[in-house]
């Protein structure tokens, strides 16, 4: 089997990253080693910056997103007791939408089935080979038959835990990580949200964010300890603790009833260095993640398959191969600009053991300035809607 870009990985990155090839018209496969009903049960990020619904739109996969997203103009940040406005729209010009990843990668996989293009779901042992030659190829299995695929370019885009850095001799990598003393308690309920837009709160108890999926769905978070398990938390014990974190009109106004779905994430910020290999080129949770708090996740993973089916669109259309040099610089240049935010969201609005009253009362300046000063407000609102790509 032979194709001009072989796509490791069916979650959102590897699914946009082929319909922007197909509308190039430059013929690709994507590789996944689950199935398609696995991959839409992971629950995940759900807040998409303006760049990201334009690339849906791009691909003809908006409609659904537009329709039912939630388009908000601004976050609330919590602390002291006190509820403050951050007008994001008003300093930018932009907005975001609230619409979960899971309904992205259902829109992106249907546009795909729609188009007649390939996609082999649980491929076993999937394995990159020879991408420092001009001769790349996948091979894996499929219903116990062995399989290759020849190509011009692998991309992968299978997560953080996936084979296509994995697959990279570790001395031609850079790696930077910071692993958060702490993780996400999250829970997702059939009740109204109680704002209409998020709030984050810093609290002395540890941080919490009110978030929804929909007018009808909400999520959930309060920061806990790494090593707490699910068992500890059930569901009256999540909601009085949200209620002690959050400010009393909120506490008063939430409406609380059982979860359906409830987990605990750790968080970490980590990137590698570079993003290409010869002929093998990482996008997404493959070569870099961000702890939640910025909402960067989903985010990072489009820009990067822009820039990457830029790439491709020039080295086959323009004979050029500038794009595909460039494109690790040029998509690490923005992931470490989202790397910062979310770091600095995260230690602002988080406890940690080593904190102490003075760290505790250097976050409370930070987010008292946030909230005073219009440069400053300007600047989280600038990061959170997204910078231009």
């Amino acid at each position: 089997m032979r194709t001009k870009v072989a796509i490791i990985g069916a979650g959102p990155a590897g699914l946009l990253l082929g319909q922007l090839l197909y509308r190039y018209g430059i013929e690709n496969i994507i590789l996944e080693r689950q199935t398609p009903e696995y991959v839409l049960s992971r629950i995940r990020a759900g807040l998409l910056e303006e760049g990201t619904v334009a690339l849906l739109d791009e691909v003809g996969a908006g409609g659904r997103a537009h329709q039912e997203g939630l388009v908000h103009h601004g976050v609330e940040l919590a602390f002291g007791g006190a509820r403050h406005r951050i007008d994001m729209f008003g300093a930018t010009g932009k907005t975001v939408m609230i619409y979960g990843q899971t309904e992205v990668t259902l829109d992106l996989m249907n546009a795909r089935k729609a188009a007649g293009l390939a996609s082999v779901y649980q491929a076993a042992d999937v394995t990159p080979l020879d991408f420092d030659t001009d001769r790349p190829r996948v091979s894996y299995v499929k219903d116990g038959l062995a399989c290759e695929i020849d190509c011009d370019f692998i991309a992968g885009c299978d997560g953080f835990h996936g084979v296509s850095r994995a697959s990279v001799e570790p001395s031609a990598i850079t790696t930077y990580e910071r692993v958060y003393p702490f993780g996400w308690l999250g829970i997702l309920s059939e009740t109204p949200p109680v704002s209409p837009e998020l709030i984050y709160s810093n609290h002395a108890r540890g941080f919490a964010l009110c978030t929804m999926r929909s007018t009808k769905r909400s999520r959930y978070y309060v920061q806990c300890p790494l090593d707490d398990d699910i068992a500890q938390w059930p569901d009256q014990r999540f909601w009085d603790e949200l209620k002690r974190r959050i400010d009393r009109k909120a506490a008063d106004e939430l409406v609380t009833g059982p979860s359906i779905e409830k987990s605990i994430a750790p968080l970490r910020s980590f990137v590698a260095e570079p993003m290409r290999f010869g002929r093998m080129f990482l996008a997404g949770d493959a070569s870099h993640i961000v702890p939640p708090t910025g909402a960067k996740g989903l985010n990072l993973a489009a820009s990067d398959v822009h820039y990457l089916s830029q790439a491709f669109r020039e080295y086959y259309d323009e004979k050029s191969s500038a794009g595909i040099d460039g494109y690790s610089g040029r998509a690490l240049a923005r992931v470490w600009k989202a790397v910062r935010f979310s770091w600095w969201m995260t230690s602002m609005l988080h406890q940690f053991t080593d904190q102490g009253e003075f760290g505790a009362r250097i976050q409370l300046a930070e987010l008292e300035y946030l909230v005073s000063s219009k440069a400053a407000s300007a600047s989280l609102s600038e990061n959170y809607v997204g910078l231009p790509f």
